[in-house]
């Protein structure tokens, strides 16, 4: 165990794209970007997602890029050039059917009812919808009003995503995240009157004075609130790049043996009551489309984590917001000013991307087998493990301690080692020998 423990410590990407964020680059551009949607073969479905990157309070444990404000008026100024940007890009996507849209943040539920409606209204005006199209929405239930919860209803929302992290008051207040159970319990009552289907919580673990009776407790609660899927992620403590982090004192963190012992408590926990485990943290129950899609080998990875849409096209609208196409990744502008400016005189606001090399898309395909199914045929992409000597070489240690087995062409993490699925993957992962970047723990 300890050696285990020793392992998860390493730092690796969470693998939600390959290559990873941090080998973006400025070299790619708005012009790029045109030139891939325009190679984009007609009909090809695509997923929209919409970023909001402000909230009304600050959540000490977020690594998300947004902004604390006390005041509505720079959300609905953000919203008026959302409509622009919206209204520019539009045009070069026509012909592709949305299946999926998705907004998140930041806090979406911080809009008014009238400006989800104006938002929701915009997109549908601007792309064309399937009629079975997923509409998912990250919601914040702290003060989240019964008007707007029956407006998201009114707009079609079919799957709510519902941050929790831990009901453990002194765990809330560590992370300046007061949320009382009951509170989450009515919002949740409440979107089920208004119409919505499909309920995901968020957990997290790792958080300062957490414990294992904490999780335990939290998951005892939010079984309750019967939710279809579950994610439970682990604390990323990133201090030197989210400086709001500092306010969270390294000595109030578990440990990194604490820490495991939490992931396998949920799992254990949230597995008995008959969810699915879907990759490394989601769970879903056996109906859910996660779970569907899981089984049917369809599942697939991207910045909103696992997912049942296999659209093979991201576009991301709102500042920070990524795109993932089949021709490479781009980012838009993080900073809102200069996003805005770039919208004004009719540009994509892209700031970085990378361009997809055959070798890239091969690893790409190899990582995300790994992080959705635990497992990987490299026969499926005409090689063998002899044409991967460092891979192997690196995986010499991870199979030693059980945690990945080759058989033939097939590597594969025992369900019971599926915590160590980032750093098998992070083997494939031919950008982070080099990269600057400072990861989270992989446990």
């Amino acid at each position: 165990m300890n050696s285990n423990v020793d392992l998860f410590s390493a730092r690796v990407p969470r693998y939600t794209s390959y290559p990873t964020a941090p080998h973006f680059h400025a070299g790619i551009g708005q012009n790029e970007l045109k030139q891939w949607l325009a190679g984009l073969p007609t009909g090809l479905p695509l997923s929209l997602y919409v970023h909001i990157p402000f909230c009304d309070t600050l959540c000490w444990f977020c690594g998300c890029h947004t902004t604390v404000v006390n005041r509505y008026s720079p959300v609905s100024s953000y919203l008026n050039d959302l409509f622009t940007e919206i209204a520019n890009i539009g045009p070069y996507l026509k012909g592709h059917p949305v299946t999926h849209l998705h907004w998140g943040g930041g806090s979406p539920t911080m809009l008014t009812p009238d400006d989800v409606r104006n938002l929701k209204g915009a997109l549908t005006r601007h792309f064309e919808f399937a009629p079975d199209a997923e509409f998912a929405v990250e919601i914040d239930p702290r003060g989240l009003k019964d008007d707007l919860i029956a407006t998201l209803g009114e707009c079609g929302l079919t799957r709510a995503s519902i941050g929790v992290q831990d009901f453990a008051p002194q765990v809330q207040k560590a992370i300046n995240r007061i949320q009382p159970f009951d509170e989450t319990k009515r919002v949740v009552d409440a979107l089920r009157a208004a119409g919505v289907a499909s309920l995901n919580i968020d957990l997290i673990y790792g958080l300062p004075y957490q414990t294992r009776e904490n999780v335990a407790r939290t998951i005892e609660l939010s079984l309750s609130l019967k939710p279809q899927r579950f994610a439970v992620f682990g604390y990323a403590h990133v201090p030197h790049f989210k400086k709001h982090m500092q306010l969270i004192k390294t000595e109030t963190l578990p440990d990194a043996a604490e820490r495991f012992a939490q992931f396998e408590l949920a799992h254990s926990l949230i597995s008995a009551a008959g969810y699915a485990a879907i990759g490394l943290d989601h769970f879903a129950l056996p109906d859910d489309s996660l779970a569907v899609a899981a089984k049917a080998g369809t599942l697939a990875r991207n910045f909103q984590g696992y997912t049942s849409d296999d659209a093979p096209a991201l576009i991301g609208l709102g500042a920070s917001s990524i795109s993932a196409l089949p021709q490479g990744y781009v980012q838009n502008k993080p900073e809102v000013p200069e996003w805005r400016k770039a919208i004004e005189v009719g540009e994509l606001p892209v700031a970085r991307g990378i361009a997809l090399s055959d070798e890239d898309k091969l690893r790409r395909a190899i990582i995300e087998k790994l992080m959705c199914f635990l497992e990987v045929d490299l026969a499926r992409f005409g090689k063998t493990p002899e044409d991967f000597p460092r891979e192997m070489e690196a995986l010499a240690p991870l199979m030693a301690e059980g945690f990945v087995v080759r058989n033939g062409t097939v590597l594969s993490v025992p369900a019971s080692a599926r915590a160590a699925v980032r750093l098998v993957a992070s083997v494939f992962d031919t950008y982070l020998a080099t990269s600057k970047a400072v990861h989270a723990v992989a446990v």
